[in-house]
C-alpha cells in the first residue's frame, strides 16, 4: 500500500514482492480491471517479459461486474 497510485509506486513493488516469494512454474493468468497502473506500459512490459507464461486479462471495458467480488474484499479491507 501507498499514498502514492502510480505504477512504480503499487504494482511493480507488489508483483516483485509476489514473484520473489512465489515462482512461476506453469502458466499464469494475471486478472486485473482496466486501471492506468495495470495497462501501463511499465507494467505490461514486464508481463510481457515472461514469453507467453504469465497472460494479462482486464475486465470488459464499463462492466464492474467481472471485478465484483475483488471489488468487494478490497472496499471491506480499506474501510477496516
Amino acid at each position: 500500500m501507498n499514498d502514492n497510485l502510480s505504477t512504480e509506486a503499487t504494482i511493480i513493488p507488489a508483483w516483485n514482492m509476489t514473484i520473489n516469494k512465489h515462482k512461476i512454474t506453469k502458466e499464469l493468468i494475471f486478472h486485473s480491471n482496466r486501471g492506468s497502473q495495470y495497462a501501463s506500459y511499465a507494467f505490461t512490459n514486464i508481463i510481457k517479459k515472461y514469453n507467453g507464461i504469465v497472460k494479462q486479462s482486464m475486465s470488459r471495458k464499463g462492466n464492474c461486474w467481472d471485478n465484483a467480488v475483488a471489488e468487494s474484499f478490497f472496499k471491506s479491507l480499506k474501510v477496516e
